[in-house]
């Protein structure tokens, strides 16, 4: 039973991989500046991820969804995170809102999933 780490510092890692499962980090935005743009970029780091763990966006099992503000954004990133779910694939999900480390940060996405 071995723990593999992807692209790990001293604080964390941003993928951890144990047996079928797969765990990432809570993605964060780093160029784009509005809900819409922050969302799509956020999901193409998972995806890059769960590529790299030998996953994809139809094997994950539970999404957290973290925004700055719940009552401004959560209309927009449903938008594009329902654009970005393959049909009858969604997986389990919480949102909440928080306060996220930097204040440009407006979304921040952990998930969990299973390799195939």
């Amino acid at each position: 039973m071995t723990i593999h780490r992807l692209n790990s510092n001293d604080r964390l890692s941003a993928a951890a991989t144990f047996e079928a499962l797969v765990f990432l980090s809570g993605q964060v935005p780093t160029q784009s500046t509005d809900i819409s743009a922050q969302t799509q970029e956020v999901l193409a780091k998972i995806d890059a991820l769960l590529a790299e763990t030998g996953s994809d966006k139809d094997h994950i099992l539970n999404a957290t969804i973290y925004l700055q503000n719940i009552q401004r954004d959560f209309a927009a990133m449903n938008a594009v995170w329902s654009a970005w779910l393959s049909a009858g694939k969604a997986p389990t999900r919480t949102t909440l809102q928080a306060e996220l480390a930097r204040p440009q940060v407006l979304v921040e996405i952990s998930v969990i999933a299973v390799r195939h």
